[in-house]
């Protein structure tokens, strides 16, 4: 397929770390994507929570399932914008890699514990995973992933200014990420087909849940649109077919959203390089001022109703006073730390503890803290 200009070109990878001879069948994106599919950390995935807790039922999403649909999405917007499809899948498949058990829980947990020791942040931490604490091969740490790889794991969210978080300015020693440009559009394209799968299949759970009724979603503006189309086109419909419906046409909408204002904003931009798009004023792939306000308002509704829903939150608050106990066992005894990790601790026994806590399951986060403090955690 002939990609534009401005797309990343694995021919003219910027290398990695440590390097490496090619591969004759395998392009350097191609084979990072495949590294991080190998991953343990991303087989871990499946047993990490991304609204709802593993097992509270068969067919919510999990932080596997939700990256599995990112890099759906993604792969779908590099492939209409004439971008490298294997960089952006790599980006989504490695988004979340850094995410603690109990999702967002695990992750305010950390960040308490962690804010006199560095920080905690996730998507940090995913750049710590794959350039540090996957230990698969003879001659190096992580996972030796390209450049353009790293580059757009660290930004895809946007230009870095300020202080680095923790993992991000460790690296810095060892590679310039160039933090303070925009990342290549490849990780633009898997950072807003987050915000696309996690605003349709969110609700879809919170439907599915109880939390959210469809009568109520028609009050946001674009759910409202979408579910009067479909009461139109098929009247009396079962509720749970609209519901579907409802996902595929919020995903479609805003998939199409943003490839028309991309194609306008990379017109008006001209870019002939993937650094042009780098060193642009503004996000070259984007949604249109109307569709971010869609995106507002089904992020508001997804927080009052779903993340900040009663039930939601006193799980969730039970789920952060596990990982904190856990937390401070760790820390104050690095004997309790598994036989692998205890000789990494140095004298960052905190970061070590937060390391190892960030990589557990939910359902490994509760072995652990029974071991310890007896009983079983309720969650529920």
């Amino acid at each position: 397929m002939a990609r534009a200009s401005f797309a990343a070109d694995p021919t003219r990878s910027r290398g990695r770390l440590h390097s490496e001879p090619g591969n004759p069948d395998r392009d350097d994106f191609q084979r990072d994507r495949d590294r991080i599919i190998h991953s343990t950390a991303f087989r871990r995935l499946k047993d990490k929570t991304q609204v709802f807790l593993f097992d509270e039922g068969d067919h919510y999403r999990t932080r596997l399932t939700h990256t599995i649909e990112v890099a759906q999405i993604a792969r779908a917007l590099a492939r209409a914008l004439d971008l490298n499809e294997d960089l952006a899948e790599a980006l989504a498949l490695a988004h979340d890699l850094g995410h603690p058990p109990f999702g967002h829980a695990g992750e305010r947990a950390l960040a308490a514990v962690m804010a006199n020791y560095g920080g905690f942040d996730h998507n940090a931490q995913s750049l710590r995973v794959v350039t540090l604490l996957e230990r698969r091969y003879p001659r190096f740490d992580g996972l030796n992933l390209s450049w353009e790889t790293l580059e757009g794991l660290v930004k895809h969210n946007g230009p870095l200014h300020g202080p680095l978080p923790f993992a991000i300015a460790a690296y810095a020693r060892e590679q310039n990420l160039a933090p303070t440009t925009f990342a290549g559009a490849e990780a633009q394209a898997a950072a807003i087909a987050d915000d696309i799968a996690y605003n349709a299949h969110d609700a879809d759970d919170g439907l599915r849940a109880g939390l959210l009724t469809l009568d109520g979603l028609a009050e946001v503006p674009l759910f409202g649109t979408l579910l009067a189309g479909i009461h139109t086109e098929y009247p009396g419909l079962a509720a749970e077919r609209a519901q579907a419906a409802l996902v595929r046409r919020t995903i479609k909408a805003m998939i199409e959203d943003v490839v028309a204002e991309s194609r306008q904003r990379l017109a008006a931009l001209n870019p002939a390089t993937a650094d042009d798009v780098r060193s642009a004023d503004s996000a070259t792939v984007a949604f249109s001022p109307q569709m971010t306000e869609s995106d507002r308002a089904i992020k508001a509704r997804l927080k009052r109703d779903v993340y900040r829903h009663p039930d939601v939150m006193a799980v969730m608050n039970r789920a952060e006073s596990v990982v904190k106990h856990l937390f401070r066992r760790y820390s104050d005894d690095p004997t309790a730390l598994p036989d692998q990790w205890r000789p990494t601790v140095g004298g960052d026994t905190a970061r070590v503890a937060a390391d190892f806590l960030a990589g557990m399951t939910d359902r490994y986060a509760l072995i652990e803290h029974q071991r310890f403090f007896g009983g079983t955690a309720e969650l529920r």
